[in-house]
């Protein structure tokens, strides 16, 4: 379902590139993951585009709908411009999907959800994409995004925080989280070779701890996971020494940059999105306590009944966006406290809305 914050941001990134977006009228996209939590909020940015366009685009959102939620894109069913086709993209898309632009942000992100379905994860990082970029090849497509993630750099060297694109990475091929991040080095592996093989005008988007309205409640991550707290009235829960830092990315402000990225001509290149304000887990949850309520929630320290929890877990996370910038001019609008403040505000509306269901 879409709550008015979405709407609201949706509507804000649509005005605010309605120039950049232009070559999009009258063409056909190609949106994969088109009911995650990213994917779901391309399909809005879209469709409000159309909705101003005076030529529309035509959009074929593709989901199996494993992790993706139905529910989150159910208001644009009756949208004539939009296709929907429930198909698994790790097996290869119907030969009359003939996109000139493509998002393809199929995939599993959720250590919780891709540790339990390891091979499922690797299928459509790999074999996903790579379907997806034959057909980007055989349709003669203008332009792809392909979405890898700040993973692949594993636990950055302190000297390479921030973290340029060109830092190759420290991660395990072996650990819990390797059917994760090693099928996402591939999964650029993939696009590169095809850039040089075909010149197929492929862009590779790495994102930085992305969170907002819309994102899975359950989702297990750190945000989601405290936002449900809060809703519960608290505690909030750390399963560490909350010392691990991230840089957190509001997702208008993700999408907006991804969008710019596309529409250039930056072909073959990868690129760092996120927001490069670095910040603890334990002040992260404080500043959630703050935004929850007033007094401040409690804050709380346990241990995870999961071995695995913390294996592999980097301890520091924060992108270089020198590169994203340069290319688009773009930076990131929304502060932590304020899209924090969004994001639980459409927790509750989406609750209260299920609720009057």
């Amino acid at each position: 379902m879409i709550t008015h914050i979405i709407e609201q941001d949706a509507e804000r990134v649509a005005a605010e590139l309605a120039e950049t977006l232009r070559p999009l009228s009258g063409s056909r996209v190609l949106v994969t993951g088109a009911s995650g939590f990213l994917g779901s909020f391309f399909l809005d940015v879209l469709a409000a585009f159309n909705r101003a366009a005076g030529e529309p685009c035509r959009i074929v959102a593709v989901d199996n709908a494993k992790v993706g939620l139905p529910a989150r894109v159910r208001h644009l069913q009756d949208d004539r411009r939009i296709a929907f086709l429930r198909h698994d993209v790790s097996q290869p898309l119907p030969e009359d999907v003939a996109p000139d632009y493509v998002i393809h942000c199929a995939g599993i992100a959720s250590p919780s959800i891709y540790r339990a379905f390891p091979l499922e994860t690797i299928a459509v990082n790999v074999g996903g994409t790579h379907n997806v970029l034959e057909l980007a090849r055989r349709s003669g497509a203008r332009s792809m995004l392909s979405f890898s993630s700040s993973e692949i750099y594993g636990d950055p060297d302190p000297a390479f925080v921030p973290t340029p694109e060109t830092y190759r990475g420290n991660v395990s091929c072996t650990g819990p989280r390797a059917c994760y991040d090693e099928s996402k080095r591939m999964n650029e592996t993939l696009c590169v070779t095809y850039f040089r093989s075909f010149g197929t005008p492929v862009k590779i988007i790495r994102p930085f701890n992305v969170y907002g309205p819309g994102q899975r409640i359950d989702d297990g991550r750190i945000i989601p996971d405290l936002m449900k707290a809060a809703i519960d009235g608290g505690p909030l829960v750390l399963y560490s020494d909350g010392r691990a830092t991230r840089s957190f990315c509001y997702v208008a402000d993700f999408v907006t940059a991804c969008l710019l990225v596309m529409m250039s001509n930056a072909d073959g290149e990868p690129f760092n999105v996120g927001n490069d304000h670095e910040i603890s887990i334990g002040e992260l949850a404080t500043m959630m306590a703050e935004v929850a309520a007033d007094p401040p929630l409690a804050v709380e320290h346990r241990v995870s009944g999961d071995a695995d929890y913390l294996v592999d877990n980097p301890q520091r996370r924060c992108p270089d966006l020198t590169k994203l910038r340069t290319a688009t001019g773009w930076s990131p609008r929304v502060g932590l406290r304020e899209g924090l403040r969004r994001t639980l505000e459409s927790y509750r509306e989406e609750s209260h809305l299920a609720a009057a269901q």
